[in-house]
Parts: C-alpha cells; structure tokens; sequence
C-alpha cells in the first residue's frame, strides 16, 4: 500500500533573508496539504535552530560552519565538520524518508541535499539573489528545479530547471494604501510631512546609520520626518543623537509592524538583501538602495542593479553613503514624478504568490 502522507525536508538558514523563505513555504505546503509532513534541517548555533521552532516546526541541526575569510584556527576544522554533517544528513534522510528535499541556501543546505539526491530524492532549490550563491551552484546539478527571484539566472543553472517564482514575503504588506492613516497613529507621525523610513536589516547597517545621524539638521530643516530602524547595536547612540528632534526622527531597534512602517512611508532608504528587495517591490515603494559590501560575491549590489536597470531603484555605494545619502533623498522627496516612475517600475517586479508558486512545484516533484 502507497503511504498517503506526504513528507519534505526543508534545509538552509544562518540569516533571516534564508529562514523566512523556508518558513513561508512550509506554511503554502501546509495550506496546501494539511497532513503534509515537514522536517527543517538547519545549522547548529544558528538562528534557524530557535526561530524554526518558534513557527511550529521540527528541525535538527548539523554542526556545519562556513569558511572563515581571513586566516582562522576554525577553517583547519571545517573538513571534520563537513564529514560529520554528511554523515548525519544522511542519517536524517535515512530516518524521515521524504518525499522531496527542499534547499534554501546557507551552510546547512548543501550536505542535506547532497545526501538526498545521493539516496535519488527529488530535489529542488530555491535561489534568493540575483548572483548564485557557491553552494547553489554546486548543488544545481544534483536538482530537479531550480526557483528563482531574478531574470537572466540561466548563467549560473541549467535553462531547463529554471523556474521564476519570486521569494516568498509576508502577505501583510499587500494593500497598503488601507494602512496609512493606521501607520500615522501608531508611529506618531504628522499627515503634513513627507516620511522617509530607514532599514538597515534586523540586524541594523553602520553606514546607513552613519549617514543619518550626522545629517540630522538638515533633514530636519528640510521638514522630512524619519521612520528609523537603527538595529538594536546602533540603537543607542542614535537615539541619543536624535532626541532633539523627537517630533520628526522616529528610532527604533527594531520595527514589528513593518506594514505600516511601509504604508507611512514616502521614500526608502534600504540594504539589498534579497527579502528587503522583494518587500519593496510589493510596497510599491520609492527606495534608495545602499547595497552591504560585507557579504559572499558581492551579490547585494547585484541584486540592487537587478533593479537599477530597469529604472526601479536608485543605488549609492556603501563607500560614499555618508558623503551622498541624504542629499540624494532630498532630491528624490522633491520629485514627485521620479518617485512614481520608480513606484510604478517597481510594482511591476513584485511576485505576490511566490510561496504558493514555489509549494506548488515541491508537489508537483511528489507527484512525479
């Protein structure tokens, strides 16, 4: 007899850009097929081993680490790490049986998927950014389909696999314009200034938050009010710098009700991680993007000039934030015409079913 349950390992994590796509298609399989059965795999002492378990799932850890970039004591012992998370993805696909293997990106990924396409498990990858990442592309060939955010990712996956889906968002974000006048109460905000929120990740981002503080007097004068998440590192020493001006600098460590963060705001100033882009195209929002220089291929500035190129973002280099951020805000606040063209350009870039596209083709891969 045919066993009726169906069963998916989901493996990735190390940052919230890998972890909440997983989540998010956890959550579209089940909606989808409610017995469905779903294992997480991720990387010990990483962050999916407790926000996984906080959205309802099981997961198990590997004790895989990535490669340190400059010369460190803890490279000599990532082969001895490799080996043993080989050993024990195998273990845990020997032990779950599923029915496909689901890899996210980050460490954890590339042993889980290696060991179940080994055990001739169907495989499927879901690609974030606009430049693969090494581990992605070493697993391409080993993957029955490949889902992807950007156009033109055939240069690094075979054309055959690939499937445009998007990366999976919160569905709150949709139908902002409703949330307004909530986002104006909540934060409290004035109805007669123009908003510019600031995101730097979860985590924050020096420069951009560099670039605000030392500008305060100016943006203040200009009558802009700002919406800004600091991260909770560089929470103190801007709030510090901002309570002169209380009325107009909103700070924050960190931003729940991003929702309403995005229905207030007017213009953006954001990092280029993969799920902040795919936020922005929803919110139909004008931004500036001030792409991380501290992250593998530089694939952040790959990602924004996804962007640039088609006239749906602006970009200002991490190395001249300081010296170019804010006046390229004033500038936009003042166009009122580039602010649509890029509202405009943007909203067409937006893949509001990505999860449930990306499910659909995790069961399409049971099915065969």
């Amino acid at each position: 007899m045919s066993r009726q349950q169906h069963k998916v390992i989901i493996s990735g994590g190390g940052t919230g850009g890998h972890i909440f796509p997983a989540i998010a298609i956890a959550n579209a399989l089940k909606k989808m097929d409610a017995t469905i059965e779903i294992l997480f795999v991720g990387a010990l002492g990483r962050m999916e081993m407790e926000k996984i378990p906080k959205a309802g799932y099981n997961i198990e850890g590997l004790p895989i680490a990535g490669l340190q970039r400059k010369l460190d004591w803890r490279n000599f012992l990532l082969p001895f790490k490799v080996i043993n998370s080989l050993m024990k993805a195998r273990a845990i696909v020997k032990k779950f049986q599923p029915d496909v293997a689901v890899g996210v990106g980050g460490y954890a990924s590339a042993p889980l998927l290696y060991a179940a396409s080994r055990m001739n498990i169907p495989c499927l990858i879901q690609e974030q950014n606009s430049y693969a990442g090494i581990t992605n592309k070493r697993l391409s060939k080993r993957a029955q389909k490949i889902c992807v955010a950007y156009d033109g990712m055939e240069k690094f996956f075979p054309r055959e696999k690939i499937l445009l889906t998007g990366n999976p968002v919160r569905k709150d974000i949709l139908n902002l314009e409703s949330k307004r006048e909530e986002g104006m109460k909540f934060f409290g905000l004035r109805s007669d200034q123009k908003i510019l929120l600031v995101i730097g990740g979860s985590l924050g981002a020096r420069t951009i938050n560099d670039s605000i503080r030392e500008h305060l007097n100016e943006i203040s004068s200009a009558g802009i009010q700002v919406l800004w998440q600091t991260g909770k590192n560089y929470f103190e020493v801007n709030s510090t710098a901002a309570k002169n001006f209380s009325e107009q600098i909103k700070v924050h460590a960190f931003i729940d009700r991003m929702d309403l963060a995005y229905a207030v705001a007017d213009v953006v100033i954001s990092r280029a991680g993969a799920l902040s882009i795919a936020e922005l195209c929803l919110a139909k929002k004008p931004s500036i993007l001030v792409p991380s220089p501290n992250v593998a291929e530089d694939h952040q500035t790959k990602n924004a000039m996804a962007l640039v190129s088609k006239n749906s973002a602006l970009l200002v280099k991490d190395n001249e934030a300081k010296e170019k951020l804010v006046s390229e805000v004033f500038s936009l606040m003042k166009d009122e015409g580039m602010q649509r063209e890029l509202s405009k350009n943007i909203a067409a870039l937006a893949k509001p079913n990505a999860d449930d596209d990306i499910a659909k083709e995790v069961l399409k891969l049971i099915k065969t």
